[in-house]
Protein backbone atom coordinates (compact mmCIF):
# COMPACT_ATOMS: atom_id res chain seq x y z
CA UNK A 1 0.00 0.00 0.00
CA UNK A 2 1.07 3.25 -1.11
CA UNK A 3 4.84 1.82 -2.28
CA UNK A 4 5.96 4.90 -3.96
CA UNK A 5 5.41 6.44 -0.08
CA UNK A 6 7.51 3.81 1.15
CA UNK A 7 10.26 4.23 -1.17
CA UNK A 8 10.06 8.27 -1.04
CA UNK A 9 10.50 7.91 2.87
CA UNK A 10 13.19 5.49 2.46
CA UNK A 11 14.76 8.21 0.57
CA UNK A 12 14.41 11.10 2.90
CA UNK A 13 16.13 8.80 5.85
CA UNK A 14 18.82 8.28 3.43
CA UNK A 15 19.43 11.63 2.51
CA UNK A 16 18.78 12.85 6.38
CA UNK A 17 21.63 10.21 7.24
CA UNK A 18 23.81 11.66 4.50
CA UNK A 19 23.18 15.12 6.29
CA UNK A 20 23.58 14.63 9.60
CA UNK A 21 26.98 12.69 8.97
CA UNK A 22 28.17 15.59 6.64
CA UNK A 23 27.43 17.74 9.82
CA UNK A 24 29.25 15.92 12.15
CA UNK A 25 32.15 15.67 10.17
CA UNK A 26 32.34 19.65 9.68
CA UNK A 27 31.36 19.93 13.24
CA UNK A 28 34.77 18.01 13.86
CA UNK A 29 36.55 19.72 11.61
CA UNK A 30 35.86 23.07 12.59
CA UNK A 31 36.25 22.20 16.06
CA UNK A 32 39.85 21.00 15.39
CA UNK A 33 40.64 24.41 13.17
CA UNK A 34 38.98 26.31 16.06
CA UNK A 35 41.60 24.56 18.67
CA UNK A 36 44.12 24.90 17.05
CA UNK A 37 43.76 28.52 16.58
CA UNK A 38 42.41 28.62 19.97
CA UNK A 39 45.77 27.67 21.34
CA UNK A 40 48.62 30.59 22.04
CA UNK A 41 52.48 29.97 22.26
CA UNK A 42 53.51 32.45 24.48
CA UNK A 43 56.64 31.50 24.96
CA UNK A 44 59.94 28.78 25.50
CA UNK A 45 62.52 28.39 28.42
CA UNK A 46 65.17 26.46 27.68
CA UNK A 47 68.62 24.98 27.68
CA UNK A 48 71.36 24.26 25.18
CA UNK A 49 74.30 22.07 24.60
CA UNK A 50 77.12 22.14 21.69
CA UNK A 51 80.84 23.17 20.47
CA UNK A 52 81.88 26.34 19.79
CA UNK A 53 84.64 27.44 17.46
CA UNK A 54 86.86 30.69 16.96
CA UNK A 55 87.95 32.49 13.91
CA UNK A 56 90.43 35.08 13.45
CA UNK A 57 94.38 36.31 12.85
CA UNK A 58 95.52 32.70 13.96
CA UNK A 59 92.78 30.73 12.45
CA UNK A 60 92.52 32.65 9.36
CA UNK A 61 91.51 29.71 6.47
CA UNK A 62 88.06 28.94 8.88
CA UNK A 63 89.04 25.30 9.87
CA UNK A 64 86.73 23.74 11.84
CA UNK A 65 88.72 21.14 13.56
CA UNK A 66 88.84 22.43 17.27
CA UNK A 67 85.15 23.01 18.80
CA UNK A 68 85.35 23.48 22.67
CA UNK A 69 82.30 23.03 24.75
CA UNK A 70 79.56 25.72 25.17
CA UNK A 71 76.11 25.83 27.06
CA UNK A 72 73.03 28.23 27.22
CA UNK A 73 70.08 28.85 28.95
CA UNK A 74 67.29 30.84 26.62
CA UNK A 75 63.89 32.29 27.20
CA UNK A 76 61.40 33.45 24.44
CA UNK A 77 58.71 35.56 24.50
CA UNK A 78 56.19 34.93 21.51
CA UNK A 79 54.32 37.32 19.23
CA UNK A 80 52.09 36.63 16.64
CA UNK A 81 52.70 32.96 15.04
CA UNK A 82 56.14 33.62 13.70
CA UNK A 83 57.92 36.13 15.60
CA UNK A 84 59.47 35.56 18.81
CA UNK A 85 61.93 37.64 20.96
CA UNK A 86 64.75 35.91 22.96
CA UNK A 87 67.50 36.28 25.84
CA UNK A 88 69.66 34.03 26.46
CA UNK A 89 73.19 33.47 27.95
CA UNK A 90 76.32 31.52 26.82
CA UNK A 91 79.14 30.22 28.26
CA UNK A 92 82.00 28.94 25.80
CA UNK A 93 85.66 27.95 25.65
CA UNK A 94 87.52 28.57 22.48
CA UNK A 95 91.14 28.56 21.58
CA UNK A 96 93.35 27.91 18.55
CA UNK A 97 97.55 27.47 17.79
CA UNK A 98 99.96 28.55 14.78
CA UNK A 99 101.28 25.59 14.86
CA UNK A 100 97.64 23.73 13.18
CA UNK A 101 98.93 26.28 10.29
CA UNK A 102 99.97 24.73 6.66
CA UNK A 103 100.89 28.74 6.42
CA UNK A 104 104.95 29.20 7.05
CA UNK A 105 104.46 32.37 8.42
CA UNK A 106 102.07 31.31 11.14
CA UNK A 107 104.05 28.37 12.09
CA UNK A 108 107.43 30.19 12.23
CA UNK A 109 105.40 32.88 14.06
CA UNK A 110 103.76 29.98 17.02
CA UNK A 111 101.02 32.04 18.98
CA UNK A 112 98.61 30.02 20.62
CA UNK A 113 95.69 31.29 22.85
CA UNK A 114 92.53 29.93 24.45
CA UNK A 115 89.51 32.36 26.07
CA UNK A 116 86.37 31.28 28.38
CA UNK A 117 83.48 33.75 26.70
CA UNK A 118 80.84 34.60 28.64
CA UNK A 119 77.60 35.94 26.03
CA UNK A 120 74.42 37.68 26.92
CA UNK A 121 72.25 38.08 23.80
CA UNK A 122 68.65 39.56 22.48
CA UNK A 123 67.79 38.07 19.20
CA UNK A 124 64.42 38.20 17.39
CA UNK A 125 63.27 34.77 16.26
CA UNK A 126 61.51 34.31 12.78
CA UNK A 127 59.58 30.90 12.17
CA UNK A 128 58.84 29.82 8.49
CA UNK A 129 55.45 27.63 9.64
CA UNK A 130 53.23 27.83 12.46
CA UNK A 131 54.32 26.46 15.62
CA UNK A 132 51.99 25.03 18.15
CA UNK A 133 53.46 22.12 20.70
CA UNK A 134 50.91 19.63 21.10
CA UNK A 135 49.41 20.15 17.66
CA UNK A 136 50.49 17.28 14.88
CA UNK A 137 49.80 19.65 12.52
CA UNK A 138 52.48 22.10 13.60
CA UNK A 139 55.22 19.92 15.04
CA UNK A 140 57.85 21.49 12.97
CA UNK A 141 59.57 24.50 11.90
CA UNK A 142 62.60 25.78 10.44
CA UNK A 143 63.71 29.47 11.58
CA UNK A 144 66.60 32.19 11.78
CA UNK A 145 67.57 34.10 14.56
CA UNK A 146 69.53 37.81 14.40
CA UNK A 147 70.71 39.88 17.59
CA UNK A 148 72.83 41.37 19.57
CA UNK A 149 74.75 40.68 22.77
CA UNK A 150 77.74 41.92 25.18
CA UNK A 151 80.79 39.14 25.65
CA UNK A 152 83.30 38.78 28.40
CA UNK A 153 86.61 37.69 27.08
CA UNK A 154 90.17 37.22 28.70
CA UNK A 155 92.29 35.44 26.19
CA UNK A 156 95.28 33.53 28.12
CA UNK A 157 98.22 30.79 27.26
CA UNK A 158 100.67 28.41 28.89
CA UNK A 159 104.09 29.07 29.14
CA UNK A 160 106.73 26.27 31.24
CA UNK A 161 103.32 24.58 32.49
CA UNK A 162 101.95 28.47 34.20
CA UNK A 163 98.94 30.21 32.74
CA UNK A 164 99.41 33.64 31.83
CA UNK A 165 96.61 36.20 30.56
CA UNK A 166 97.70 37.26 27.98
CA UNK A 167 95.45 40.80 27.73
CA UNK A 168 97.32 42.35 31.64
CA UNK A 169 101.07 41.08 29.72
CA UNK A 170 100.41 43.90 26.75
CA UNK A 171 101.82 41.87 23.94
CA UNK A 172 101.93 44.55 21.48
CA UNK A 173 103.03 46.75 23.12
CA UNK A 174 99.76 48.13 25.09
CA UNK A 175 100.79 50.32 28.21
CA UNK A 176 104.43 51.17 27.01
CA UNK A 177 105.60 54.32 26.72
CA UNK A 178 106.97 53.57 23.13
CA UNK A 179 103.55 53.19 22.10
CA UNK A 180 101.40 55.79 23.71
CA UNK A 181 98.34 55.12 21.45
CA UNK A 182 98.06 51.96 21.63
CA UNK A 183 95.91 51.22 24.80
CA UNK A 184 95.11 48.46 26.44
CA UNK A 185 91.86 46.73 25.01
CA UNK A 186 88.93 46.23 26.65
CA UNK A 187 87.85 42.14 28.15
CA UNK A 188 84.18 43.48 27.25
CA UNK A 189 82.54 43.17 23.62
CA UNK A 190 79.54 43.51 21.58
CA UNK A 191 78.84 40.33 19.57
CA UNK A 192 76.26 39.82 16.74
CA UNK A 193 74.65 36.63 16.26
CA UNK A 194 72.57 35.51 12.96
CA UNK A 195 71.95 31.76 12.33
CA UNK A 196 69.70 29.36 11.18
CA UNK A 197 68.04 26.72 12.75
CA UNK A 198 65.12 23.81 13.23
CA UNK A 199 62.79 23.18 16.10
CA UNK A 200 60.58 19.99 16.76
CA UNK A 201 57.90 19.11 18.94
CA UNK A 202 58.81 16.08 20.85
CA UNK A 203 55.16 15.66 22.39
CA UNK A 204 52.94 17.83 24.30
CA UNK A 205 54.83 20.77 25.45
CA UNK A 206 58.51 19.47 25.20
CA UNK A 207 60.45 20.89 22.10
CA UNK A 208 64.28 19.86 20.52
CA UNK A 209 66.14 21.96 18.15
CA UNK A 210 69.36 22.49 16.34
CA UNK A 211 70.83 25.60 15.88
CA UNK A 212 74.20 27.17 14.04
CA UNK A 213 74.70 30.71 14.74
CA UNK A 214 77.88 32.93 14.11
CA UNK A 215 78.62 35.69 16.08
CA UNK A 216 80.39 38.61 14.79
CA UNK A 217 82.01 40.72 17.31
CA UNK A 218 83.75 44.22 17.85
CA UNK A 219 87.23 43.18 19.02
CA UNK A 220 89.89 41.90 17.10
CA UNK A 221 91.78 40.62 20.41
CA UNK A 222 89.66 37.74 21.24
CA UNK A 223 92.79 36.04 20.28
CA UNK A 224 95.56 38.42 21.77
CA UNK A 225 96.52 38.93 17.88
CA UNK A 226 95.66 42.40 15.64
CA UNK A 227 98.87 44.52 14.56
CA UNK A 228 101.99 44.51 14.59
CA UNK A 229 105.17 43.26 16.75
CA UNK A 230 105.98 45.89 19.24
CA UNK A 231 109.70 45.30 18.97
CA UNK A 232 111.70 43.73 22.12
CA UNK A 233 112.20 47.07 23.36
CA UNK A 234 109.12 47.67 24.71
CA UNK A 235 109.51 44.79 27.15
CA UNK A 236 111.06 44.62 30.22
CA UNK A 237 113.72 41.66 29.14
CA UNK A 238 114.48 40.48 32.36
CA UNK A 239 112.50 39.69 35.72
CA UNK A 240 114.18 39.00 38.98
CA UNK A 241 117.44 37.93 36.46
CA UNK A 242 114.93 35.83 34.21
CA UNK A 243 113.31 36.94 30.94
CA UNK A 244 110.03 38.52 31.75
CA UNK A 245 106.64 36.46 30.36
CA UNK A 246 105.84 39.58 28.48
CA UNK A 247 108.92 39.84 26.56
CA UNK A 248 108.60 35.66 25.84
CA UNK A 249 104.82 35.98 25.47
CA UNK A 250 104.99 38.43 22.56
CA UNK A 251 106.83 36.72 20.32
CA UNK A 252 107.48 33.07 20.59
CA UNK A 253 109.33 32.57 17.45
CA UNK A 254 112.43 31.29 19.23
CA UNK A 255 110.64 28.19 19.99
CA UNK A 256 110.49 27.64 16.58
CA UNK A 257 113.73 28.86 15.40
CA UNK A 258 115.22 32.81 15.25
CA UNK A 259 112.73 35.29 16.23
CA UNK A 260 111.45 36.84 13.73
CA UNK A 261 108.94 39.75 16.08
CA UNK A 262 110.67 42.43 14.61
CA UNK A 263 109.13 46.09 15.76
CA UNK A 264 106.96 47.18 13.17
CA UNK A 265 106.31 43.41 11.46
CA UNK A 266 103.42 42.34 10.56
CA UNK A 267 101.53 40.29 13.58
CA UNK A 268 98.02 40.04 13.08
CA UNK A 269 95.33 41.61 10.52
CA UNK A 270 93.89 44.59 11.97
CA UNK A 271 91.20 45.00 9.51
CA UNK A 272 89.09 42.57 10.23
CA UNK A 273 87.39 41.38 13.40
CA UNK A 274 86.95 38.19 15.10
CA UNK A 275 84.37 35.77 15.27
CA UNK A 276 83.30 32.49 16.52
CA UNK A 277 80.27 30.24 16.06
CA UNK A 278 77.94 28.38 18.36
CA UNK A 279 76.38 24.46 17.40
CA UNK A 280 73.72 23.48 19.69
CA UNK A 281 71.08 21.11 20.53
CA UNK A 282 68.48 22.49 22.57
CA UNK A 283 65.69 21.40 25.16
CA UNK A 284 62.83 23.85 25.68
CA UNK A 285 59.36 23.35 27.67
CA UNK A 286 56.64 25.61 25.54
CA UNK A 287 54.11 27.94 27.94
CA UNK A 288 50.87 27.83 25.81
CA UNK A 289 47.09 29.52 26.96
CA UNK A 290 43.73 29.49 25.40
CA UNK A 291 41.95 32.45 24.20
CA UNK A 292 38.25 32.91 24.21
CA UNK A 293 36.19 32.01 21.79
CA UNK A 294 34.66 35.46 19.40
CA UNK A 295 30.55 35.28 20.86
CA UNK A 296 30.02 36.94 17.80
Amino acid sequence: MFPHLASHSLFLQSMLKTAVSIFIALTLSFCAIAQSEAVVQEGELGISFGGAHYFGDINNRSAIDKPSPAVGVYFKKQFGKYIAVRVSGHYAKVGYADEYSNVEFQQRRNLNFSSQIWEMAVQGDFNFFNFIPGDPSYKFTPYVTLGVGSMNYDPYTFLDGKKYFLRKLGTEGQGSALYPDRKAYSNQAFCFPLGMGIKYNLGKNINLSFEVTYRFTSTDYLDDVSSSYAGKSAFPPLVNGNPSPAFLLQDRSYETGTRIGEIGRQRGFSEQKDQYVIAEIGISISFSSYKCANPK
